[in-house]
This record gives structure tokens, sequence and C-alpha cells, in this order.
């Protein structure tokens, strides 16, 4: 690992300087739209739900493009047939609202147990290390997390996504705003 010390040239103290306040405004940002994804968790996972739609969009048009340019009719028929199943899905999520949500709020909750599943597996095969338990905790709340969102489906749909990615989004705020605040320090050394 590489650690970056702060040598006094005018040089190093200006991009340690130029990174902290980009790593400081991108954590205001993302604190910000964390706040707005807590108190506003459906129109998150609706706006949510409508990007990956547009990305898959996308991604037909790409398929689409390799297809005009596909050398072989075999390549030109699998480029085809990837672009009309994208271009399905990502109108589905794009122009559909409510239609994806409960579908996407099952694999969240099938990712979660699945995790849950492993990072248990995980602590068991470090049981003789310290620290273990963490990784057993972890995976016992993310199979407890998958459980919960099952239970309460199809009304956990509305709420599940928009609030996990707002969290997500704090999360990673405070800490771009943390290590803004650490690197603060170094540029004064």
């Amino acid at each position: 690992m590489t650690q970056i010390v702060n040598d006094g040239t005018p040089e190093m103290r200006g991009l340690l300087d130029k990174g902290r306040k980009r790593l400081r405004n991108v954590g205001v940002i993302m604190l910000v739209l964390g706040i707005f994804a807590v108190a506003f968790p459906f129109a998150t996972t609706i706006a949510f739900k409508t990007v990956i739609g547009w990305l898959f969009i996308i991604g037909a048009v790409g398929h689409f493009y390799g297809a005009w340019n596909a050398h072989t009719p075999t390549r030109r028929s699998i480029d085809v047939v990837q672009g009309i199943i994208f271009g399905l899905i990502g109108g589905w999520l794009a122009f559909f609202p409510l239609g994806g949500i409960v579908t996407l709020t099952v694999l969240l909750a099938i990712a979660f147990i699945l995790q849950g599943l492993l990072e248990v597996l995980m602590a068991s095969r470090l049981s003789q290390f310290p620290g273990w338990k963490w990784m057993l905790f972890s995976g016992g709340v993310a199979i407890l997390a998958g459980v919960l969102i099952f239970a309460e489906l199809p009304s956990s749909a509305t709420w599940a996504i928009g609030l996990l990615l707002g969290i997500n989004l704090l999360s990673s705020g405070f800490s771009y705003l943390m290590v803004s605040v650490a690197m603060g320090k170094v540029s004064k050394v």
C-alpha cells in the first residue's frame, strides 16, 4: 500500500487541497441525496428503477449497433435477440413505474439472504480467529433483513430499495467527508 506524504512542496499541498475539496463536495452531495432518499423512499425506488430501465435501453441500442456491424449471421442474430430482450426489460422498467418494483425487491431480498448465508459460512470457517463473531452477526443481520423484506411483500416494495439506497448514500457521503477532514490535517503539515 502506497502512503502519500505531504513533503511540504506547493505542488503536493495543492494536490492534497484539490483532492480534499473534491471529496468534500462529493460527500456533501451524497449526504443530501441520501437524506432525500431516506425521506422519500418510494420516489427514490421509482427513480432508481427508471434509471436501471434506461440503462437497459442503452444496452439494447448497443446490441442493435453490434448487430448492424456484425460480420457473421450468427453474431448478428445473437445481438438482435439480446437487443430485443434488453429493450423489453428496459422499456418495462423505465415506462411502467410500478411494474418492476416488486421483482427488484424480491431480487434484493434474495441477495441479502444469500449474502447472509455466505457470511455465516465464512464465520464458521473463521471461528479460530478473533472477530469472527462480527462476521456471524453481519450474516445474521443480512438474513434477517432479507426475510423481513420477504415477509412484508408487496408493501416492502414501496420503501425497501429507496431506503437502502438512501442509507448507502448517507454512509458513503459521511465516509467521504471524514476522509476529506483527514486530508485537510495532512495538507497543513
